[in-house]
């Protein structure tokens, strides 16, 4: 399929998990992809390599989104090299569960500094680039509906991109620019894995709650983000979309 030919897409946290299968969906569907890493730049090479093998055209490139001239250089970096900017998925993101006893300073502004403020500074970076038909998605979490135990910080940070997704739909749409997030459930990735979630108790408590019985894959994830970055949803903003199995 080529309904995102002609379009340069950046997808921050992009060297694994959700955000590496994103980058990969957006390049199957013809856009050019700025792969972002934080730190892990063989995993970004690899996406781009996979990416290239299928035809498709990316570039891996590194920016701490915490950091506002870093996350600058990034955009100037995708306009530089692909000559325009269409999609920022706002994936970056990490998660932390913790007793509200074990609330630190530290804890809070870890995952406030990369799940929020890396949102706020990639999409003022990007904006002034946007054109009309520009798409932005945010990446959420269904935490938000289902509120988990020990997640008091994690749940508030994705909660904040929830309110943040309505305020920019307001703020763009006269410009032609749309704003979406996209909250999936308890998605299989390396992260999980390594975090030990996968086989684990959390995990059948989600299949339990979860209608159609199963935890997500990246593969059901990704064809939402690249519906959302589409002409397909051009009448769609401001809009958070569950993409949980049902759970709620």
């Amino acid at each position: 399929m080529n309904k995102l030919k002609d379009k340069v897409a950046i997808v921050t946290g992009a060297s694994k998990g959700i955000g590496a299968g994103v980058a990969r969906q957006l390049a199957a569907d013809g856009a050019k992809v700025v792969v972002n890493y934080a730190s892990s730049k063989s995993a970004a090479d690899r996406v781009v390599a996979d990416i290239q093998a299928a035809g498709g055209d990316a570039l891996a490139v590194a920016a701490d989104v915490t950091k506002r001239h870093e996350v600058e250089l990034l955009v100037q970096t995708a306009i530089s090299t692909f000559g325009r900017l269409d999609i920022v998925v706002n994936n970056s993101g990490i998660y932390q569960f913790a007793r509200i006893e074990e609330t630190t300073e530290e804890l809070y502004r870890k995952q406030f500094d990369i799940n929020v403020l890396g949102t706020l500074l990639v999409v003022a970076a990007a904006a002034p680039h946007l054109g009309s038909g520009g798409s932005i998605i945010n990446i959420s979490s269904n935490v938000t509906r289902v509120f988990p135990a020990e997640s008091a910080i994690y749940t508030g940070t994705k909660g904040a991109v929830d309110a943040i997704t309505g305020v920019l739909a307001q703020e763009l749409g006269p410009r032609g620019i749309r704003v979406n997030a996209v909250n999936p459930g308890l998605v299989e990735t390396d992260g999980t894995h390594a975090a030990g979630v996968i086989g684990s108790e959390f995990q059948r408590w989600n299949e339990g709650q979860t209608p159609l019985g199963r935890i997500g894959q990246v593969r059901d994830i990704a064809p939402i983000v690249c519906y959302l970055a589409s002409d397909d949803a051009r009448w769609v903003t401001g809009e958070v979309i569950l993409a949980s199995g049902g759970m709620r």
